[in-house]
């Protein structure tokens, strides 16, 4: 053989043994994927899904939930709301025209759905909302979010800040206090709940009302009250 093609032999003979090596070395790589890489996923998957906290169905009343109404009222309305919505600020407005009419047979109870991807204020003002209600005035802090959206939707993000700490300062709160529970993990874990039960719950868009459990549309305060109603028994 002459010299040229023992140099070629030699050659493809090192190109085998190099894919032999490289297969070899995939081979160890999967099983140790699939022996302690998968586990390691699986968790992390699980401490995840554990680590969350409980989720609520509309029909169920959490502890941390907050509640309009006398809690012993038959009818449960429940809102998943993104406080920065249009659509939620009208469907505050239609209830709130309603419930002289709907206060000795139902209870509101309002969950937290801020779509962040949409409206940048949205998760800022639930927080707020929520820090409102360690000092008492949950409510409060919903009613001035929703009735100034207009205004305070096309704020920068300084000013809008500055605009919910006004709020804070006219319910009388105490605003040290409040930014120091906005920061807190409950807090945030609380929101963040509430967005789970309602993806959980079927919730896509917002506002979303539930009346005792069941989905329920309603675009007149007439309408709202004849579910209420009948959801009553009456």
């Amino acid at each position: 053989m002459s010299k040229k093609r023992e140099l070629q032999q030699q050659k493809k003979e090192e190109k085998l043994q190099a894919a032999a090596r490289k297969e070899a070395t995939f081979k160890l790589l999967g099983k140790v994927g699939l022996y302690v890489v998968a586990p390691i996923f699986a968790l992390i998957a699980l401490f995840t899904i554990f680590s969350q906290g409980p989720t609520y169905s509309p029909v169920e009343i959490a502890e941390t939930d907050h509640i309009r109404g006398e809690v012993s009222n038959p009818v449960t309305l429940t809102m998943y709301a993104d406080f920065q919505c249009p659509a939620c600020a009208e469907e505050y407005l239609l209830i709130t025209r309603a419930w002289p009419e709907l206060r000795d047979k139902a209870r509101l109870v309002f969950r937290h759905y801020p779509l962040t991807n949409m409206h940048p204020f949205a998760w800022t003002a639930s927080l707020y909302a929520e820090a409102a209600a360690r000092q008492g005035r949950f409510w409060e802090m919903h009613d001035a979010l929703f009735v100034n959206q207009a205004y305070w939707a096309g704020l920068t993000a300084e000013n809008v800040s500055l605009e919910f700490d006004n709020y804070a300062t006219q319910l009388g709160l105490d605003l040290a206090q409040l930014k120091q529970d906005m920061e807190d993990p409950a807090v945030i874990e609380k929101v963040r709940s509430d967005q789970r039960s309602g993806t959980r719950s079927g919730v896509r868009a917002t506002p979303t009302l539930f009346i005792n459990g069941s989905l329920a549309t309603a675009s007149t305060v007439t309408r709202l009250v004849q579910l209420v109603n009948s959801a009553a028994g009456v």
